[in-house]
């Protein structure tokens, strides 16, 4: 027990006495009475405690206002509306939107892996065996304008620069390995004709430079092979045809593609918004403005797609 507790209850009963009236206690110097001794220790700080009011308001009394900054209600902000789906061929030439519709409508591409190079914007975009937009890139074409490749078996430095033309036309396609080993794909394995990432060429071409231009003006440069950038070949050419053939349509630029690959452009267009059937005017006896050969239609009729012995190796001048 605290000593001070027991002094003040010493005190209490010392003053204890029977019931009635009873002589207050004097202080014994002054004779006053005495105030009882208070030990309870309090803080310099301490206030009385307010009590604590429990009662109710009444019913139709308002609210109390909260203590502290009043903050808005959180509002989501409106989702953006859903605009419609984006065709990703909507940029390009109205030619290429041409083929790309008779393709898939009339499955020349025989449900190949399939790409349509656009000569006059020198640009190549990619398709699926099911006609589905895989990608688009720019390309280097041979430095000769026309459609027909005027020297076919030539080697390169026999080959002045208005003979080095990147013919048209629709080219039955399969990847394969040139003299140093590095793949490329080929269109034509007799004319030493294919498709590529971009080679180094000599310094003066500077052909990585024409391809990050943003005009066409400056792609022609290659002996007629097609030069593409590494990534797009990578990343789209070589997967798509890895074990399979394949088909690539070059569109003429002295020409219209609908007289190259013999379809009626009006069918087509009629085809594409609506679901009217068009016979094409049979693409696959298709003979381009030259001397090219155009393989049937359907991979059950490719012996190879390089036009040569399954395995041979593809010219040097094929990279080119």
């Amino acid at each position: 027990m605290v000593p001070g507790l027991l002094l003040a209850f010493s005190a209490t009963a010392v003053q204890a006495g029977p019931k009635g009236a009873a002589a207050p206690a004097t202080g014994a110097a002054t004779g006053q009475p005495s105030t009882p001794l208070d030990l309870w220790v309090r803080s310099a700080a301490t206030k009385p405690a307010a009590p604590l009011d429990l009662t109710l308001p009444p019913a139709g009394a308002t609210p109390a206002a909260p203590i502290g900054p009043a903050f808005p209600p959180a509002v989501a902000a409106p989702a953006a509306p859903l605009g419609p789906p984006v065709d990703p061929l909507q940029a390009a030439p109205a030619a290429v939107r041409e083929v790309v519709s008779w393709i898939t409508v009339s499955h020349d591409n025989a449900r190949l892996p399939f790409l349509v190079i656009d000569k006059p914007t020198a640009r190549v975009f990619a398709f699926n065996a099911s006609g589905q937009f895989q990608g688009d890139a720019p390309v280097l074409l041979g430095m000769g304008p026309g459609d027909v490749m005027l020297a076919p078996n030539a080697t390169m430095s026999q080959m002045p620069p208005h003979t080095r033309i990147t013919p048209a036309g629709r080219f039955v396609s399969k990847l394969a390995k040139d003299a140093k080993g590095k793949e490329l794909l080929v269109l034509d394995y007799k004319k030493a004709f294919s498709l590529h990432p971009v080679v180094k060429g000599k310094p003066h071409e500077r052909r990585a430079d024409r391809l990050a231009s943003v005009t066409a003006q400056d792609n022609r440069i290659s002996f007629g092979c097609i030069n593409v950038p590494v990534p797009f070949y990578e990343t789209v050419v070589s997967p798509a045809f890895t074990g399979t053939h394949g088909i690539v349509y070059i569109l003429p630029e002295t020409s219209q593609a609908s007289a190259m690959f013999r379809f009626n452009p009006v069918g087509v267009g009629a085809l594409a918004s609506g679901p009217q059937q068009v016979t094409p005017a049979g693409p696959q006896q298709v003979s381009p403005a030259g001397p090219q050969q155009v393989t049937p239609v359907g991979p059950q009729q490719v012996r190879t797609a390089l036009n040569g012995t399954a395995g041979q190796t593809v010219p040097e001048a094929a990279a080119k």
